[in-house]
């Protein structure tokens, strides 16, 4: 890693807002060519060299994620068709999906940041990486193995699943670092017990998390079970994906790496800034995206900026906290991002499903669990229990290709479930997380 980043890192904060400052102007200018900016910013009578200071980004409205709907598929695109290598996608709240596109200079400068991410870890190419995370439109798989591969560690790309298949390339390649949700990482420490193995039959250093938010006493017993250091990483679709924000070896707060993206905390409520110090939601200005840049995009996560900008590691760049929780009913289960209204959708266009329903999510043997509970319709049963099967296997179907989670479902006579008084419950989240 050439040694500018570094000395990028433990910077002045005059300095590192100088080179913000002119990397948002450019990335205003790019964002301009996009249809969806374009239109904006003229709505707001704003032109990007009108930028002054740093201050005047407060000028222009948010960025949220109906907006990436509204603009599908390419409303947003701010280069040539021909210049895009890649997108990621995710489904919405209603099935109308958001995309995210990507130029071979932003693959490599998102690379860049997940190598940055890797190093601070404290990884080398000496290192093995068993990479546990989902691969495809999901961003933590693919992130991360780029990042992996270039600083020169030997990578397994394993996905997730197959525990008893991972817990042998722990063992037959010797990995020193894994990347995987806490959550899957409990389940695997449980298996890997009951084989009769412990953390001295691995050679586990370093233990990557994302995807899902934690406790603090989750890591001390992840940390405990495989004898390694954790760190959280964290990062959105949106804004690549994972590496966004890190943590150090020290673990006191993720450092988000300021020259690729600007960080603001607002009240979720009024929009209006918020101290350091102060929890919030956490906007997001990307300052060297081609494809896609994203202008004060509103993530719906809920953190802090640490009031010392200094860390004991020696780095400058802002820190926010751990996420502590959204600012909206979006649930993350199995790592995967979704809505209540996204189940609600299936459900209410499904013939022979009542209007009450209910969504359950536990865990089991360390694994998030997600059940549906939903009335039939009046008049739906027919005392034929095969057909009651096939509006459950329906249902089930429907979801899966919704959500891309596996969900039980739980078929209920008309009026099993409480009725609502006022504002229907629709979620009842058991997990301890």
């Amino acid at each position: 890693m050439p040694d500018r980043r570094e000395e990028l890192e433990k910077a002045g904060r005059r300095e590192i807002e100088k080179l913000q400052l002119d990397r948002l102007r450019s990335s205003l200018g790019r964002a301009a060519r996009s249809p969806f900016y374009r239109e904006l910013f003229a709505s707001n009578s704003f032109r990007p060299g009108d930028l002054v200071s740093l201050s005047d980004l407060g000028r222009l409205p948010f960025t949220v994620k109906q907006d990436l709907r509204d603009s599908y598929p390419d409303r947003m695109l701010a280069c040539p068709p021909r210049e895009v290598v890649r997108m990621h996608s995710s489904s919405g709240t209603t099935g109308t999906a958001t995309v995210v596109y990507h130029t071979a200079g932003d693959i490599d400068r998102w690379t860049g940041l997940v190598v940055r991410c890797l190093v601070m870890a404290g990884a080398t190419a000496d290192d093995v990486f068993q990479n546990m995370m989902g691969y495809g439109f999901f961003t933590g798989g693919l992130g991360l193995h780029y990042g992996a591969e270039r600083l020169g560690m030997m990578v397994i790309p394993a996905g997730g699943g197959n525990t008893h298949r991972q817990i042998e390339l722990f063992r037959d390649f010797g990995t020193t670092v894994i990347h995987v949700t806490p959550s899957y990482a409990l389940h695997v420490s449980d298996v890997f017990r009951e084989m009769g193995l412990g953390p001295e039959d691995f050679k586990i250093k370093k233990i990557i998390f994302g995807a899902e938010p934690y406790s603090e006493g989750t890591r001390s017993k992840l940390e405990e079970a495989y004898r390694a250091q954790a760190f959280n990483c964290y990062g959105l679709s949106e804004m690549n994906g994972p590496g966004v924000a890190f943590e150090c070896r020290r673990s006191e707060g993720m450092h988000v790496w300021e020259d690729s993206y600007i960080v603001e905390i607002i009240d979720p409520a009024s929009g209006e800034a918020l101290p350091a110090g102060e929890t919030g939601e956490v906007v997001f200005t990307t300052l060297t995206r081609e494809a896609m840049p994203l202008i004060r995009y509103r993530t719906r996560d809920l953190a802090k900026i640490y009031p010392e900008t200094a860390c004991p590691c020696g780095r400058n760049f802002t820190r926010i906290s751990r996420i502590t929780g959204r600012s909206d009913d979006m649930l993350i289960v199995k790592g995967i991002n979704l809505f209540p209204s996204q189940i609600e959708h299936v459900l209410m266009k499904t013939p022979g499903v009542g209007t009450n329903y209910l969504i359950v999510l536990d865990r089991f043997e360390n694994l998030d669990r997600l059940t549906v509970r939903v009335e039939i319709a009046p008049g739906a049963f027919h005392g034929d229990a095969e057909e009651m099967r096939r509006l459950q296997a329906l249902i089930k179907h429907s979801l899966r290709e919704e959500i891309m989670v596996q969900a039980e479902v739980e078929l209920l006579e008309p009026g099993a479930l409480p009725p609502s008084q006022g504002k229907a419950k629709r979620v009842l989240d058991k997990r301890d997380v």
